[in-house]
């Protein structure tokens, strides 16, 4: 049996239509929790059902389940499905025919609903001044940062000052390819490209390589600034289920040979949000998976290293240096967040297309701020060492803050990270975070990490914040949640 014959078996297990029909047991199995969240349920019936088309689950053609029988494979009266239809069908996301049934757009590639195309990161950009913020995962600048930062005297040559390069200063990306010798992977300064942080490495990388109607796969839950990215493309992201030991490979391999992705974007160490790592045989297949089927990948290492044991693996890059493998990391989390440095590593020749898409951005990245970030990569293995121990001892806070005020609630300890991802045992993430802001403490639901399908049952809980407020800020998501699960 070929590689591709065993993911097409694999792909009926994943696939919601078979044949261009919806069989309604199968759509009920990939709806997930849709049932809790905010409005009617008609209306997160339909919003489910568009995260499915959305992410390429379901394609032009597909003819959806008849209401009767999606209604009984998901308890709900038949009204409820035919009206969520009507919705989807106000929003031209399906087509309704007498006779012939309900049967998803066939021009869905460039014109998703204006809701699709929302930005679900700007949730985490939202508490109140005066509220204890609980939403963004920024860590405290460590000692040894300040130190350098207060040290830092600059050889201010002209030439270097006058630098415009966008792809960076030759003397940082030569830098930073030794960064990436010294662990394991190979890398010329031609191959580094410096940004204002991960988040323009990945947004130029999005801007390149994804075009309207394009398929972009990732982790069922993920990074915000990646799936809005690619939304406002006009691509479609498509969520790969991730367990408690990372992205499910298999499915992965399904979702490539059923939807001819552009790109996947992974986030396998430490996770954001989830926290999972993803065991070794896992990560050597998604570097296989690149190589095979010729799919670039795009690796988020920034959170990679702030481990509490010390564990990092080496860069997809690293295992198959001959897969099209894209590295995203940058000093915020490990050095000072308030210096915006990031870079990525990709074969030389994009190196040089994403050099003009930066051109035509922002010109280039400051000079001043890439002289600092030399003399903090000098010392990047303590810096990283020590963000990784001070927050082992911040996230065993948090946990016995979250034992004591949410016993009830599911979290599993994560081994590196900024946050903890927490499952409710009832009810809607979105819901309990609005009543947490009335408390004055600001959370972040898991609609707001949702690539295709929703999840609303989790919350995703820093453990940044100072010891004082992290406390306080507990105390009052605990009295929200008390106060919630009485109304339930």
């Amino acid at each position: 049996m070929t590689t591709v014959d065993r993911a097409n078996e694999r792909l009926v297990d994943h696939r919601v239509a078979l044949g261009g029909t919806v069989e309604a047991s199968r759509l009920a199995g990939r709806l997930g929790r849709w049932a809790h969240g905010d409005g009617t349920l008609t209306a997160r019936l339909a919003q489910a059902i568009a995260a499915l088309i959305e992410g390429g689950e379901l394609r032009p053609g597909d003819r959806l389940p008849p209401e009767r029988a999606l209604a009984g494979a998901i308890a709900v009266s038949r009204g409820t499905v035919v009206a969520a239809y009507a919705l989807l069908s106000e929003d031209e996301l399906v087509e309704r025919r007498q006779g012939s049934g309900t049967r998803v757009a066939g021009h869905l590639a460039a014109a998703l609903p204006a809701r699709e195309r929302t930005a679900r990161g700007e949730g985490l950009f939202s508490a109140l001044p005066s509220g204890i913020d609980l939403l963004r995962a920024v860590p405290a600048m460590p000692q040894l940062a300040l130190d350098i930062v207060r040290a830092h005297t600059p050889t201010l040559d002209p030439v270097t000052l006058s630098e415009t390069d966008p792809a960076g200063l030759p003397s940082l990306r030569t830098r930073i390819a030794a960064l990436f010798e010294e662990e394991g992977t190979t890398a010329t300064a031609a191959q580094i490209l410096v940004t204002h942080g991960a988040q323009q490495a990945i947004s130029l990388v999005v801007d390149e390589l994804v075009s309207p109607g394009d398929v972009v796969l990732t982790e069922s839950v993920t990074w915000p600034g990646l799936a809005d990215s690619v939304r406002r493309r006009g691509g479609r992201v498509h969520g790969v289920t991730i367990g408690p030991e990372g992205v499910d490979v298999d499915e992965l391999e399904a979702a490539i040979v059923a939807l001819r992705p552009v790109l996947i974007a992974v986030n396998p160490h430490h996770h954001n949000p989830t926290g999972t790592r993803l065991p070794s045989a896992g990560r050597i297949r998604i570097a296989d998976l690149s190589a095979e089927y010729g799919v670039p990948v795009l690796e988020d290492r920034v959170l990679a290293h702030v481990s509490f044991d010390g564990v990092v693996p080496p860069t997809l890059a690293a295992l198959r240096p001959d897969a099209p493998t894209i590295v995203v990391d940058s000093l915020s989390k490990w050095s000072w967040s308030g210096l915006r440095i990031g870079w990525l590593r990709a074969d030389p020749v994009l190196v040089r297309r994403l050099r003009g898409v930066r051109q035509l951005v922002d010109q280039s990245t400051s000079v001043p701020a890439q002289l600092l970030a030399l003399d903090l990569v000098e010392e990047a293995r303590a810096l990283r060492r020590a963000v990784g121990e001070t927050h082992a001892v911040a996230s065993a806070r948090l946990l016995a803050e979250m034992a004591e005020q949410l016993p009830d609630w599911q979290v599993t300890p994560p081994r590196g990270g900024l946050a903890v991802w927490a499952r409710l045992p009832v009810g809607s993430a979105t819901a309990l975070s609005r009543l947490a802001a009335m408390r004055g403490v600001a959370v972040a639901g898991g609609t707001e990490f949702t690539a295709s399908v929703v999840y609303d049952d989790h919350i995703r809980v820093p453990f940044t914040a100072p010891e004082p407020v992290l406390e306080e800020g507990v105390r009052r998501l605990g009295e929200a949640w008390r106060d919630y699960r009485a109304q339930l």
